[in-house]
C-alpha cells in the first residue's frame, strides 16, 4: 500500500511538473501573439488568474509572471481602451505569485523590477462621494502609475492611482504607496514613508522623523 501511494504521488508531481510546464505562456505559443508585445526569454506562469485585453499590455524580455496572477488593461474583456500600451512591463521583471496589476489608463513598471508574493498596482480606485449609488458604481478619474528601473516591492505592496516610484527603490512589505517616492530610498508603512536614503558620497542614511 506504502509503496503504491508513494508511486501515485510521483506520478501526480510529474504530472504537476508537466502541466505547469506547457500551460504557461511562453513568447512562441499562440496566446502571446495577443499581446502588444511578448518578448524573448519571457514566461507568464501557469495558472494565471485573470489576464484579458492582451492588446495593451507589453512585456519585455527575460521577464517572469508567477503563477495566479491578474494581469489586466480596463475593466472588462473586449472594453478598447484610450491608451496603449495600457500596462507595460520591462526586461529582467519578477512579479509575485497572486500578484495583480489592473491598468485603465497607464502603468508603466521598468526594466529589473522585482515584487514579492500578492502585490496590487492599479491606476484608478474607487469613488464613494454620491451616497445615493453604491461605490462600486463609483470610479474616480485614471492617474497614471510609474516604478522605477532595479526596484523591489516587498509582499503584499499595494501601490495606488497617481504614484510615481523612483528607481532603486525598496518598498517593505504591506506597504500602502499613495504618494510619490524618491530615487533611491527605502519607504515602509501605510501610508508608506521614506526611512532611508542614498546621498552620493555619504552612502545610505536614515531619515528623521521630523
Amino acid at each position: 500500500m506504502r509503496v503504491l501511494k508513494s508511486g501515485v504521488i510521483r506520478v501526480y508531481l510529474l504530472w504537476d511538473r508537466w502541466i505547469h510546464l506547457h500551460a504557461s505562456i511562453g513568447p512562441k505559443d499562440f496566446r502571446a501573439k495577443k499581446f502588444l508585445r511578448f518578448g524573448r526569454g519571457s514566461l507568464i506562469m501557469w495558472r494565471p488568474l485573470t489576464i484579458f485585453n492582451e492588446q495593451y499590455i507589453a512585456i519585455g524580455e527575460d521577464t517572469l509572471i508567477g503563477p495566479a496572477v491578474s494581469l489586466s488593461a480596463g475593466m472588462v474583456p473586449g472594453q478598447e481602451c484610450i491608451t496603449s500600451p495600457v500596462v507595460s512591463i520591462g526586461d529582467r521583471c519578477l512579479i509575485g505569485r497572486g500578484s495583480g496589476i489592473v491598468g485603465h489608463f497607464s502603468i508603466t513598471i521598468g526594466n529589473d523590477v522585482w515584487t514579492g508574493h500578492h502585490v496590487y498596482i492599479t491606476d484608478q480606485n474607487h469613488g464613494y462621494e454620491d451616497v445615493s449609488q453604491p461605490i462600486s458604481k463609483q470610479s474616480q478619474p485614471e492617474k497614471a502609475v510609474v516604478i522605477g528601473d532595479s526596484s523591489w516591492l516587498g509582499y503584499g505592496t499595494v501601490v495606488l492611482p497617481g504614484v510615481t516610484i523612483g528607481k532603486h527603490v525598496v518598498i517593505g512589505a504591506n506597504s500602502v504607496v499613495s504618494k510619490d517616492i524618491p530615487d533611491y530610498s527605502v519607504a515602509v508603512g501605510n501610508p508608506a514613508r521614506v526611512i532611508k536614503k542614498y546621498e552620493h558620497g555619504v552612502g545610505w542614511v536614515k531619515v528623521s522623523d521630523r
